[in-house]
């Protein structure tokens, strides 16, 4: 949905576009990032000063209910917070790197087809697919593997100056 269909609908409910709401849906909408609460209230102070977070909180529960946003988990790489966007005509996956938290948007083919496939074998009717992948970035593997290489050159001079730790014992009991 754009912004300027949300709104329609929203006035066409009655629904009062107040100044604190048209922030709240722009930042949303227009940030670029998948925003969780806190950050769009930090974000929304300073837009307005005034605004407060029972106003986000409840804001964001109207769009979630009205079908304009989409709350989403991405694989609660932060706790338990949950992020929002504004809901899309085109489905995407979100994939989320485990180690920094990027998350990218994939849009493709293979969603399409994950949806064809589910309703010709199954006779479902797909109203939503919301598809999270975790992994890596590029830039993470790139510094995972600095890191792998790093401790291995660490462990082959330990073991080459004879600082070695020796093998961890395993505690075994034998049956009686």
């Amino acid at each position: 949905m754009t912004l300027d269909t949300i709104k329609g609908s929203l006035k066409a409910k009655g629904v009062r576009l107040t100044r604190q709401r048209q922030i709240l849906l722009e930042l949303i909408d227009k940030s670029g990032e998948h925003l969780h609460a806190e950050k769009l209230f930090q974000l929304a102070q300073l837009e307005d000063p005034k605004l407060n977070r029972v106003t986000v909180y409840r804001t964001l529960k109207m769009l979630k209910s009205g079908g304009f946003v989409d709350e989403l988990d991405l694989m609660h790489f932060i706790g338990d917070q949950h992020f929002y966007e504004t809901r899309m005509k085109q489905e995407h996956a979100h994939v989320i790197c485990l180690r920094c938290g990027k998350v990218d948007e994939f849009f493709g083919e293979a969603l399409e087809t994950i949806r064809r496939q589910i309703q010709d074998h199954l006779g479902f009717q797909v109203a939503l697919i919301r598809t999270e992948v975790g992994g890596y970035c590029a830039d993470c593997q790139r510094t995972r593997a600095r890191e792998f290489e790093s401790a291995r050159e660490i462990e082959v001079r330990s073991e080459a100056s004879g600082n070695a730790k020796p093998p961890a014992r395993r505690n075994s009991r034998r049956a009686k």
